[in-house]
């Protein structure tokens, strides 16, 4: 579909994906988002006769949101769309690519925020020491079997990591298996402990830790740095992985990564978000995910009496609106209990 635009219009989506990625430091997966909605916005407007991008006005674009509408898009995608179609017409409009912001005046439905899912403190608490009560969990797909059966030499299970970031032979030595789980229990700790996204989580190097203060440096949405602090079974849990598990799995592919994957490069995300799963399922917990780890954290600090304004900190909200959900999670969670245990609820 894009390369299908016409040269202007294909020029145009190239200058501002080039904007996204090299001025405002937005990740790839925001760029890929962004750069999607505008093609099938321009491939709408030349189906509507737009031959040029001066040509492209409020009509269009509502035009282009109907029909996303039509064919079953949910409010949250209308929501992106809309709102990468604005940021899309400020910047043409700054460019000289366009006469009029014409997408300042769109307006787009208001998406349906449901609440998050959040653990109980005693269910988190279950999760983040299951790496030390049990063996790394397993899941009844064929690689998972082979990552974790002992009777499999290292290597095969090696190569059963195949969501790890680096390519490769693997590099763990003969006693790399035992250093999974102090690795894992450290992703849990740090997860729970900081409310940070997995992303930043897996993106640490160990000169992000400040062990005397106990605060991690993380780089989060944008690239913005802040600084998170974490308590003392996190540090219990980063000192025995730094001491016995890291240097265990190490490798010529690890640089400066803190947490390793099982051929010695930089932990995936996705290998991650396995792990926690995983591990919550073997403990009889609901469906987890690392994000819900973070909704946890936020809703036990409130709970627990911590500032607003420190939570937004602390998660790395641009704005105080994202933070607030956290607020009615903990008021649905009291009315749950009221109804519960009150006589006349």
């Amino acid at each position: 579909m894009h390369q299908a635009l016409p040269p202007a219009l294909r020029d145009a989506v190239d200058d501002f994906a080039e904007h996204l990625s090299r001025v405002r430091n937005r990740s790839a997966h925001t760029v890929r988002a962004y750069v999607t909605d505008l093609v099938s916005l321009l491939d709408h407007a030349v189906r509507m006769g737009c031959v040029d991008l001066a040509e492209l006005d409020l009509s269009v674009l509502r035009s282009w949101l109907a029909r996303q509408r039509t064919t079953g898009a949910a409010r949250t995608s209308l929501a992106r769309r809309a709102a990468s179609a604005r940021a899309f017409s400020a910047w043409a409009h700054r460019a000289g690519l366009l006469p009029a912001d014409v997408g300042a005046a769109l307006a787009s439905p208001r998406a349906h925020r449901e609440l998050p899912s959040v653990l109980r403190a005693d269910q988190a608490a279950a999760l983040v020491e299951a790496p030390s009560r049990q063996a790394p969990p397993t899941n009844p797909s064929p690689t998972n079997q082979a990552r974790t059966d002992p009777k499999l030499p290292n290597q095969a299970r090696a190569d059963a990591e195949r969501t790890d970031a680096a390519a490769g032979p693997a590099s763990c030595p003969a006693d790399g298996a035992e250093a999974v789980p102090l690795r894992d229990r450290v992703l849990l700790e740090l997860l729970y402990a900081t409310g940070v996204r997995v992303s930043e989580a897996c993106g640490l190097d160990v000169g992000d830790v400040d062990h005397g203060r106990r605060v991690i440096r993380v780089f989060g949405k944008g690239g913005r740095e802040r600084s998170v602090p974490y308590g003392v079974p996190a540090q219990r849990a980063l000192d025995d992985w730094l001491r016995r598990g890291r240097p265990a799995m190490v490798g010529a592919r690890s640089g400066d990564a803190l947490l390793l994957g099982a051929r010695g490069g930089r932990l995936n995300p996705t290998t991650a978000r396995q792990i926690v799963g995983a591990y919550a399922e073997t403990a009889g917990l609901p469906r987890t995910s690392p994000h819900d780890l973070r909704h946890s954290a936020a809703t036990h600090l409130l709970e627990g009496g911590a500032d607003l304004r420190a939570v937004q900190e602390l998660l790395g909200h641009s704005s105080l609106a994202s933070t607030q959900i956290y607020t009615h999670v903990s008021v649905e969670r009291l009315r749950a209990a009221y109804r519960q245990a009150h006589p006349r609820a």
